[in-house]
């Protein structure tokens, strides 16, 4: 599999990400500027990767510039002809705007920017500690929404306690259903605010960040 890293202006997590995939996860990587548009050198085995940042400066809404730059319009035909696409933190934020995921992202229920470790658990149950650093990281959508994202699994990943318990305590943002990460119904569309590639390193004392990759089926 190969990795495409989308860079917008105001990106920031592009090199975690990069470094992650290339030289912890020992993937290929390929960065991409968001004014050109091919993608041709991909195929549906790749993935195309929306890092985290400020993508435009957050003006006008976070994520809502980005939906409309050169590459995001060939990132939406690549993921409607099957290709993975995986959003992190402000990279989730866009792929609700581009409508390539449901729901949106809102300004976290404290009304204060959160950077820190928290846990999150995928269908397996099992606690995953894993960084976040968002201010708009509250996941919304509506009942009907919400209801045929659970009843698809789509809904790959919760926030938790340690011991992988459920509770608002653990919510950092007030996301509701304590949601952290979805899929789109084909399963080839993914997003969530924590990031991953912060924890990849045994540098780091932390490599909890490789397991979600495997469970996205990415690696």
């Amino acid at each position: 599999m190969k990795f495409g890293i989308v860079v917008f202006p105001g990106s920031n997590c592009d090199k975690d990400m990069q470094h992650a995939l290339s030289v912890d996860l020992g993937q290929q990587v390929e960065m991409l500027w968001h004014k050109d548009q091919d993608l041709s050198h991909f195929t549906k085995d790749d993935c195309i990767v929306l890092p985290g940042g400020f993508s435009y400066g957050d003006y006008l809404r976070c994520g809502a510039i980005a939906r409309f730059s050169p590459m995001m319009q060939s990132v939406i035909t690549f993921a409607e002809n099957g290709g993975k696409v995986l959003g992190v933190c402000n990279g989730f934020q866009i792929l609700c705007e581009s409508g390539l995921l449901p729901g949106a992202l809102l300004q976290n229920n404290h009304q204060q920017f959160s950077c820190k470790n928290v846990f999150i658990k995928g269908s397996d149950n099992k606690p995953l500690q894993i960084p976040i650093a968002h201010g708009e990281g509250r996941y919304y959508a509506d009942e009907s929404t919400l209801n045929q994202l659970h009843s698809n699994g789509q809904i790959l990943f919760t926030y938790c306690g340690k011991g992988g318990e459920s509770g608002a305590e653990y919510n950092p943002n007030g996301a509701v259903r304590d949601i952290a990460g979805i899929c789109n119904a084909s399963r080839n569309v993914f997003g969530m605010m924590p990031h991953p590639e912060r924890a990849t390193s045994s540098v780091l004392n932390n490599q909890d960040g490789i397991a979600v990759f495997k469970q996205l089926g990415l690696i």
